[in-house]
């Protein structure tokens, strides 16, 4: 549980308004929320007051393509 508000609790998802993208929240370390892309990838950081929570639709759609990536790279 994070004792700021403003920070989304980790494991959530949530988008980083500076830019629009969206990751999954891995924590709050010096002060700024720690995102990492869906599916993976190198995280990077966001001042808590530029991060919001992510929009549902928005997250099933990463989901989903990250999920057919799988399943593409899966050897037949």
């Amino acid at each position: 549980m994070n004792d700021d508000p403003a920070v989304p609790e980790t494991g959530t998802y949530a988008v980083d308004h500076r830019d629009g993208s969206v990751g999954e929240v891995m924590g709050c370390e010096g002060g700024l929320v720690q995102l990492r892309p869906i599916g993976g990838g190198r995280e990077w950081d966001c001042p808590p007051g530029s991060v919001g929570d992510a929009p549902a639709g928005e997250v099933l759609r990463l989901r989903v393509r990250e999920l057919n990536r799988q399943v593409q790279e899966r050897p037949r």
